[in-house]
């Protein structure tokens, strides 16, 4: 195909933006971003009933804390019902709809009739080639002139060619007896008006391509190319849901999760590279292809998200990284961080990057450098404490107070004491650290006396032993 590529994500706006949700916009995302296409995205908010403006917003953010930028205004799928159903009356002019005056009630009774007598319930309208004449003066829907034999071959580039026999397919409604549209009129419409050249989207959606593929070709559109993925499984293979933990994307931001390794952690739900596991936006958009999307629903795993999202802080900018943790406390509802307290984070970053898997393990790291004195030991650095005199902590200070602030000296200098005193190093950092952080498990004591600076260091450690 040619043409420029241009995808869509098109959410209901029924509830927040899942991970399945997410997958499948981060799928059309990279397809599209990593050819110079275009990604659309379409509010399908037909269901005026079950569609709600916070549930819009709920998508709209949730695409945003993930990076998922669109190009173009975002569309509604109601707004377009007056075009939506300019199509069926010219796929009627033409012939190739027609008008059907059966009630529900009629259509109700032929099922259960054809149930109870065990023939298929597909219901074949008498009206289908009924004479216009005969035409009461009443309400109709617009069906859809279905071919009755051969089949239809859904062209798949995830699950390969799908062969539907024509026979098992409906006149499907396009327009109802009000005069709406229907869900599988106005997703055809909308997609050819956009322009969409690949529709990327759960396998659920399967069925429905075979039923969309008659609007298309009844209209003498291009079909899409399809590409239906697998639908994501919780760690016990079924379906992924709210007994799972499925939550919405917002809520892994209010958890904590750096977006970088959400992206990395959902474009491997599915889709594969080799054995690349950890990979950069820009890696994802280059290697990013259909062809590398499997056939078996992938399992959700928590421990690979935080695995991930691990490496991810771990290499990321400190400026970018003290921005996105300032927004995960907004997202958790959390105090903000005042000047200072972000300036002493970003400075302290380098020695917290490692090994914090979210943004509450790293922002616990950076306790030290966003406390204020005088610090309050919890538990466990109390007992260090306890462990030394404070003569020792007393006898530190003058040496701390004429050292050059720099690692090499502050290394020696409490390295010579440590041995003066006849003591491993280790004897003394439990107790250092709890003057400096209050904590036992900190970053390094030489990295926190850095971060603090001598003025800082030096009134926690005299504020400990008066």
């Amino acid at each position: 195909m040619s043409e420029q590529v241009v995808t869509r994500f098109a959410p209901s706006p029924t509830g927040f933006l899942h991970i399945g949700g997410a997958r499948t916009a981060l799928f059309n995302w990279l397809f599209a971003r990593g050819r110079g296409g275009k990604f659309l995205l379409r509010i399908e908010d037909t269901d005026r009933e079950r569609s709600t403006p916070e549930a819009t917003a709920a998508i709209l953010q949730g695409m945003s804390w993930l990076g998922l930028d669109h190009d173009g205004d975002v569309i509604s799928q109601f707004e377009g019902a007056a075009r939506h159903a300019e199509v069926a009356h010219q796929l009627l002019v033409e012939g190739k709809a027609y008008k059907c005056f059966s009630t529900q009630d009629e259509i109700t009774a032929f099922r259960e009739q054809a149930r109870a007598e065990g023939r298929s319930t597909l219901f074949r309208s008498p009206w289908r080639d009924a004479d216009p004449s005969t035409h009461p003066d009443a309400p109709f829907a617009i069906r859809i002139k279905a071919p009755q034999d051969g089949v239809t071959v859904i062209r798949d580039q995830v699950q390969g060619d799908v062969t539907i026999r024509n026979d098992q397919l409906d006149d499907m409604i396009l327009l109802r007896s009000d005069g709406t549209p229907v869900y599988m009129l106005a997703v055809v419409v909308d997609d050819h008006d956009m322009g969409v050249t690949h529709v990327i989207r759960g396998d659920d959606h399967l069925n429905n391509a075979a039923r969309q593929m008659m609007i298309y070709e009844a209209m003498g559109w291009d079909v899409p190319v399809w590409a239906h993925i697998p639908l994501i499984h919780g760690p016990d293979g079924k379906k992924l849901s709210k007994r799972h933990g499925a939550l919405g994307v917002q809520e892994y931001q209010a958890m904590g999760y750096p977006a970088a390794g959400m992206r990395n952690y959902l474009a491997r739900l599915g889709w594969s590279h080799g054995d690349d596991e950890f990979f950069t936006d820009e890696q994802a958009r280059e290697w990013f292809d259909l062809d590398g999307i499997g056939k078996s629903p992938a399992r959700f795993d928590l421990k690979k998200l935080e695995n991930l999202c691990g490496q991810h802080i771990a290499v990321s900018d400190d400026a970018a990284l003290r921005q996105e943790a300032e927004d995960y406390l907004v997202a958790d509802g959390l105090p903000a961080l005042s000047e200072t307290q972000s300036g002493d984070l970003e400075r302290a970053m380098y020695c917290l990057k490692e090994r914090a898997r979210t943004f509450p393990e790293l922002l616990e790291k950076a306790h030290f450098a966003l406390t204020s004195r005088p610090i309050q030991p919890d538990e466990k650095a109390a007992k260090a404490l306890a462990s030394v005199s404070d003569g020792i902590l007393d006898e530190l200070t003058p040496q701390l107070q004429s050292v050059s602030w720099t690692r090499n000296e502050l290394e020696e200098t409490l390295n010579s004491y440590a041995e003066a005193k006849g003591v491993k190093f280790g004897k003394l950092a439990g107790p250092l650290r709890a003057v400096l952080a209050g904590r036992a498990v900190t970053p390094s004591v030489f990295d926190m006396m850095l971060v603090l600076g001598r003025e800082e260091t030096l009134a926690r450690l005299s504020d400990a032993v008066t």
